[in-house]
């Protein structure tokens, strides 16, 4: 009787092995937060095209000349760059451990006693990676530290802004924020403050400080606090806004640090608008009829001139419009091709859109900025506050 070979099944992997396995998937797990290979390449990418602008920024403008004389004088102006940024102890612990990289070997000869001569090496490639080992080591604590008190001062800001929007009658109205970095210039409010009579009035504040991250958010901060001490007591918006920027001008390091704002000023009762436009990019106010006016009386940003006149506009709102403010971090968001988002693809979105509440057209506004600007590092921060007049 003839009978088949057997087949031997394979064996199970032992429970060892699958205990390393699962080890090592949930330190990989932890150390990429989940995150798939294609997300941490771009997470990468970004990084390091943020990183070589901060450098190139000095190395540019420390030696423009040496840019046109080839590679390696832009090469020695970049690893300057680079230098500079680190203290004197971190600078030589980086050259050290570089040069012990590149030129790992080393020794001497010497005669013994029998007169043979010997040759001695050493390796210097441990204690050059140990040296770029102490200054990684290093550079992370002072990182971990400053993410801890950025994260704090993030938290703080949060404070200073609205979570919600107030309830007005006849006005509906949105608004978000998104940083560039940690902190924000960017600062965006709508509040009551007292009116003539006692009636309150409804005060709207869109502002975009000079520069950006920790510098910008201190002086956001300044400006938050100013213009709620202004608004407590009763006064007309020119008033507002002259005090406003003679306190900004004390603070601005003589107009370096500027603020560009647009404060309006809504009556209900009325439906009445008066604004202020300081050198801030010109709101949308769309009519119910579709045609478009743009609200730009004012004067100079906040903060160049003490004594600088403002001049206040006023328009009345019909059911149906719509007021749109933003900074120019919106309409100057950059594509991979160097393109702008610019004012006439938020228009787009804006006449796409005014069916919508002003929650679902944010959303919508946000998302196709999202998917114009790609993998693009955002630059700028970027605020809006989208009105709608019921």
């Amino acid at each position: 009787m003839n009978s088949s070979p057997s087949k031997t099944a394979p064996l199970p992997p032992s429970q060892p092995h699958r205990g390393a396995v699962s080890h090592l998937q949930q330190f990989w797990h932890r150390v990429t937060e989940g995150l798939e290979l294609s997300q941490l390449w771009k997470q990468f990418s970004t990084d390091a095209r943020a990183s070589y602008r901060f450098y190139e920024r000095d190395f540019k403008s420390r030696a423009p000349e040496d840019r046109k004389r080839g590679f390696w004088h832009t090469a020695q102006a970049f690893a300057w760059a680079l230098l500079e940024k680190l203290t004197p102890a971190r600078r030589v612990l980086l050259l050290l451990g570089v040069v012990l990289l590149l030129f790992p070997a080393g020794g001497y000869s010497h005669r013994n006693e029998e007169g043979h001569v010997e040759f001695v090496e050493f390796d210097f490639r441990f204690l050059g990676g140990a040296s770029l080992f102490i200054l990684l080591m290093l550079e992370i604590a002072d990182r971990v530290v400053m993410k801890r008190d950025l994260e704090i001062a993030r938290d703080i800001q949060s404070w200073l802004l609205p979570a919600n929007p107030p309830q007005i009658p006849g006005l509906t109205m949105a608004f978000a924020t998104r940083p560039a970095n940690t902190v924000a210039g960017d600062y965006y409010d709508a509040f009551a403050r007292p009116g003539p009579g006692g009636e309150p009035l409804f005060l709207f504040a869109v502002a975009d400080v000079a520069g950006k991250s920790i510098p910008a958010a201190l002086l956001m901060a300044t400006f938050q606090a100013g213009l709620k001490t202004l608004s407590a007591t009763p006064s007309s918006l020119t008033n507002l806004v002259t005090g406003i920027n003679r306190y900004a001008s004390s603070n601005s390091q003589d107009g370096r640090r500027f603020t560009t704002a647009f404060l309006a000023e809504y009556d209900p009762r009325s439906r009445s608008l008066t604004y202020i436009n300081a050198g801030h990019n010109t709101p949308i106010l769309r009519r119910s009829s579709g045609a478009i006016e743009r609200l730009t009386n004012g004067g100079v940003p906040l903060g160049i001139l003490a004594d600088a006149p403002y001049e206040s506009g006023s328009v009345t709102l019909q059911p149906g419009d719509w007021l749109v403010i933003f900074t120019d971090g919106v309409v100057e968001a950059l594509n991979a091709r160097g393109e702008e988002y610019d004012e006439m693809r938020l228009l787009n979105v804006l006449q796409n859109g005014i069916a919508a509440t002003p929650e679902e057209l944010l959303r919508r506004l946000m998302a196709d900025l999202d998917v114009f600007v790609g993998t693009t590092p955002q630059h700028d921060d970027v605020t809006c506050m989208l009105i709608k007049v019921g």
